[in-house]
């Protein structure tokens, strides 16, 4: 989760401080349309797997809690 995080911070400068793993990453527009895919990609390469985005929806990557939850659960490390 460090690299999210990481890469988070990285996209939003001015946001300081740990986020919180059930804070809405698209209410509080952490991740916005133009980074969705470049997300995407990281959590690719953080799990080993190839995201079908037919069998996801927009919730699986609402929070922290809930992306680790759904595409982390399995990857080590």
């Amino acid at each position: 989760m460090e690299r999210i995080a990481a890469w988070l911070h990285e996209k939003n400068p001015g946001l300081d401080g740990p986020i919180d793993s059930d804070e809405d990453l698209i209410e509080a527009r952490l991740i916005d349309s133009m980074d969705f895919l470049e997300f995407i990609d990281l959590l690719e390469d953080l799990s080993g797997t190839t995201i079908d985005l037919q069998d996801v929806t927009i919730d699986d990557f609402r929070t922290l809690s809930r992306v680790r939850q759904r595409f982390l659960s399995d990857a080590v490390g």
